[in-house]
């Protein structure tokens, strides 16, 4: 509709002197009457019949307007297109979501694979929890109450209730935590997973709950990791390679290898049956 508007806005823009001096001195019947034609189109949008409403529009401006005889027509049909087409799409983007939570009873993540919520809303990585707390303008660091514990969290404002206080989904780790004030407006809290190797599905325990396989994670690199977290994806990744060229795993190898030894210890002894479990 704000289409149809900008162009009947554009024509008015358009029109010669005169007329708009007649409309201003007489009745104003022109301007009265761009007016009825810009409220008199009237149909609704359906997703499912995107055709039957572009008709409809196209219809309307052939006989209201100039719009067809427009040396740039094609190029504004073309933008109408794509202007419905992504109403469309985003309408039912929508109501998937809906249906996905209502039918798993979790609900879809944010762009950053956590959830807003009505006072706060959170994102996160493998590695960190980020969570954005609005504030009044002008809270000093003095105002703020914060408590960052193994796996509890408390934040609130002096004088009034606090606005996070329970249990955490997982650990983290209090002494790689903090928190700063954004722009006097907001807090901005840190928190460092325990496990890095897992995605969160709520910040508290009771909290709604999304559902970590619609999560996008980013690209990371394995020396973002810290250096336990990133032996564990590297042995997980070479595991992985050698069962695919059908080798063994580490843990094989590092079994081998201890009956290797044992065997050479032990040259007496008859190896011939013995099988690695």
């Amino acid at each position: 509709m704000a289409i149809i508007s900008d162009i009947q806005e554009e024509q008015q823009q358009k029109s010669p002197p005169q007329a708009k001096s007649a409309s201003s001195s007489g009745s104003g019947s022109s301007s009265s009457g761009a007016r009825v034609a810009a409220t008199s189109f009237s149909t609704k949008f359906d997703r499912n019949n995107t055709s039957g409403f572009l008709e409809k529009v196209l219809e309307f401006l052939a006989q209201e307007s100039d719009f067809m005889r427009r040396p740039t027509a094609e190029r504004d049909l073309v933008a109408i297109f794509k202007a419905v087409e992504a109403k469309a799409k985003e309408e039912a983007k929508a109501e998937t979501k809906v249906v996905a939570e209502e039918k798993s009873g979790k609900r879809v993540p944010n762009k950053g694979n956590g959830l807003d919520m009505e006072k706060y809303s959170w994102t996160q990585s493998l590695q960190e929890v980020n969570i954005i707390i609005p504030v009044p303008a002008g809270t000093k660091s003095r105002d703020i109450v914060y408590e960052a514990k193994k796996n509890r969290l408390k934040f609130g404002l002096k004088g009034q209730p606090l606005i996070i206080d329970g249990e955490l989904y997982q650990s983290i780790k209090p002494d790689d935590c903090l928190w700063s004030i954004e722009d006097q407006t907001a807090v901005s809290i840190l928190l460092t997973k325990h496990n890095q190797l897992e995605w969160w599905k709520a910040l508290l325990k009771g909290d709604p709950e999304i559902d970590t396989q619609k999560v996008e994670p980013e690209p990371s690199k394995l020396s973002d990791l810290d250096s336990e977290t990133r032996q564990t994806v590297e042995k997980m990744m070479f595991d992985q390679r050698q069962k695919k060229m059908g080798l063994p795993t580490s843990e094989e190898m590092q079994k081998q290898e201890i009956l290797k030894k044992f065997m050479s210890e032990h040259p007496e002894m008859d190896f011939s049956r013995a099988k690695i479990q």
